[in-house]
């Protein structure tokens, strides 16, 4: 979910609307949103980790 104030792009996730961020653009608070999303994801992920990435189909 999204929205514009007076100055910033503003957003957060329906899943954890915990996670709530920012942006001059929509496509800096999709990034700013994406990045605050894998940073607690990985908050209790030991330092040597692997990423795949899977198809769901």
């Amino acid at each position: 979910m999204y929205w514009k104030s007076k100055k910033f792009w503003l957003g957060k996730l329906l899943e954890h609307p915990e996670i709530m961020t920012q942006g001059q653009t929509l496509a800096e608070l999709e990034q700013n949103i994406r990045e605050a999303f894998m940073m607690m994801a990985l908050d209790e992920v030991p330092e040597k980790y692997q990423i795949r990435e899977m198809a769901m189909a």
